[in-house]
């Protein structure tokens, strides 16, 4: 299932949670969408979203489609690995492996939802 229609409530609510607005957001391939990409321009946030690692492209067609995408693409090929999508592959990607390794949900998706809030907080509170 992509995460397509829950990127734009995930940053109303880190704004609610965070008190402040995200300047920039950094999704995978699932979240990557015309809509997606021009909510956040609205909103003034910067986008990194990789446009094709996912094994479902989010787009219907299965191309990278339309002009923001297009350009999104752009951009992440242009600052290759000083992408903030690089970042995300090495820093957030690892996380969800070493949860489904260690606590062996890997089909279990409500659980582990469960289990990457509560290592989040763990981080976000060991952070303060």
């Amino acid at each position: 299932m992509s995460g397509r229609p829950q990127l734009v409530p995930l940053v109303n609510h880190a704004r609610v949670s965070l008190r402040h607005t995200p300047r920039e957001v950094s999704a995978d391939a699932g979240y990557c969408s015309e809509a997606n990409l021009a909510a956040l321009g609205e909103r003034e946030i910067k986008a990194y979203a990789s446009t094709g690692r996912a094994k479902r492209p989010a787009e219907v067609t299965g191309r990278i489609s339309g002009a923001l995408t297009q350009k999104m693409g752009q951009k992440l090929k242009r600052a290759r690995h000083r992408s903030r999508d690089r970042l995300r592959i090495q820093i957030v990607d690892p996380v969800f492996g070493q949860i489904r390794q260690a606590r062996g949900f890997q089909a279990v998706q409500a659980e582990q939802v469960l289990i990457c809030t509560a290592h989040d907080i763990t981080k976000l509170a060991k952070a303060s």
